[in-house]
């Protein structure tokens, strides 16, 4: 199986541009000390596309992305921070 992603450009003026999957599900939780990521196909393939998006060489250390409930997860989901380090 092939999949490409498009990344776009990274640019400091405009930050980070996110690319989402039609009908992307992501749900995030924690159970017994242990982080849970929960998604289907389209929103695997989102987040990979945004992890892709952060290892750019022009996003800077310490960049990060922020994801809710009441931006992209699904209700009830926890928090998920990403950091470039």
């Amino acid at each position: 199986m092939e999949i490409k992603i498009q990344i776009p450009d990274y640019k400091a003026e405009c930050g980070i541009t996110y690319i989402w999957e039609d009908n992307f599900e992501i749900q995030t939780k924690v159970e017994n000390g242990e982080i849970i990521i929960q998604a289907n196909k389209d929103g695997l393939i989102s987040l990979a596309n945004h992890f892709l998006n952060l290892a750019q060489d022009g996003v800077p250390n310490g960049h990060h992305m922020h994801f809710d409930e009441f931006n992209s997860l699904e209700k009830g989901s926890k928090e998920l921070i990403i950091i470039k380090k």
